[in-house]
């Protein structure tokens, strides 16, 4: 059996207006506590291309780019089991889901709620009951079947937030 894995902490601004929920961080990113760590997800290059930063700064700056825009990044699930990084991994008896009412009441400018790729959308929908607008983007994963451009436009939606 696979141990209980516990993902990371909310990226919020002081200004932050939407939430961009994944599913539950890799295991690249678990080892690293950054956000979307492994090279192949696309995250960083779809935010840079939207917001205008260089996806390859330091983690601290693209979190900074990032929350200057109003965005905050969490994950739907707090805690699980999962064997390697796949969405498909995860053991939906262990989900432990993060608690949003808190975050919602520290943060009350957030509006709306993006959900990175089908998973996040799925586990958010199933045990998730926000009072927001919520939107799928597709998912930034680099195994997703779709070109960088072609995210990108789907992606673009983030900037009239």
């Amino acid at each position: 059996m696979e141990p209980v894995r516990v993902g990371l902490p909310p990226v919020v601004g002081s200004d932050a207006r939407v939430l961009i929920l994944g599913s539950f961080p890799s295991e690249r990113s678990l080892e690293t506590g950054e956000y979307y760590a492994n090279r192949r997800n696309q995250f960083w290059p779809l935010l840079g291309a939207v917001f205008g930063f260089a996806a390859d700064l330091p983690y601290p700056d693209r979190l900074a780019e990032v929350t200057s825009h109003g965005v905050a990044l969490w994950d739907v699930v707090h805690s699980c089991r999962r064997s390697g990084s796949m969405d498909h991994k995860i053991d939906r008896n262990s989900l432990v889901i993060n608690d949003f009412g808190s975050l919602l009441d520290e943060n009350p400018g957030i509006e709306r709620v993006f959900l990175n790729g089908s998973t996040a959308l799925d586990l958010y929908q199933r045990h998730v009951a926000l009072p927001l607008p919520a939107i799928r983007l597709t998912s930034s994963s680099g195994a997703a079947a779709m070109s960088l451009p072609a995210k990108l436009e789907l992606w673009r939606v983030l900037s009239g937030s």
